[in-house]
């Protein structure tokens, strides 16, 4: 079984099937997905197909709202080759996404605060990467709010999952850095 994280006001843990409705109620607005970089859900079963193939994945977990119980976003650690930007065994890259309802109220900097302290701590990655796409400006500022600095920027991307061009700005942050700052913040 897979790790589960808590924050004060969430619990990351594994998807399962039965999440496709919650999953569904957030994913099939087309506010959050595109601009994440992955297409609107169309139906329930599209959200469970989403489940079995996508968030089975290792190190990618359910952002469930302690109050409520329900599923109201995910994030996911990429480990090496598994990351979208060629990386070694030993760094990963971050992804997350949350149901717009819950915009705007810290909880994804708190979940990216649990996966990197999992990252560093438990898994022992040296640095883990981010990216976000031009206008995404709030996955930007989580990615500040965290801690990783802009490292460089890939033009002309072809992104398939939306079949289109796009422009990605890529972040990251050491482990050296990410204990710097941990211990300036107690």
């Amino acid at each position: 079984m897979k790790n589960q994280l808590q924050t004060e006001r969430l619990i990351l843990r594994p998807w399962e099937e039965a999440d496709a409705q919650a999953l569904y109620s957030y994913a099939k607005d087309p506010r959050v997905g595109p601009i994440a970089g992955w297409p609107v859900h169309t139906s329930v079963e599209n959200s469970r197909d989403i489940i079995r193939s996508v968030l089975s994945a290792p190190e990618t977990y359910a952002l469930v709202e302690k109050k409520s119980a329900q599923p109201i976003g995910s994030i996911g650690l990429m480990i090496g080759a598994a990351s979208n930007i060629d990386l070694p065994q030993s760094e990963g890259e971050i992804g997350y996404w949350i149901g717009v309802p819950y915009w705007g109220q810290g909880l994804v900097p708190e979940a990216v605060h649990a996966l990197l302290r999992h990252s560093f701590e438990d898994l022992g990655l040296e640095k883990v990467w981010c990216g976000y796409f031009e206008g995404n400006t709030q996955s930007k500022r989580v990615q500040e709010k965290c801690g990783f600095r802009y490292r460089y920027t890939r033009e002309n991307v072809e992104w398939a999952l939306m079949h289109d061009i796009r422009t990605e700005h890529i972040t990251c942050l050491t482990k050296q850095v990410w204990s710097e700052q941990r211990a300036t913040s107690e």
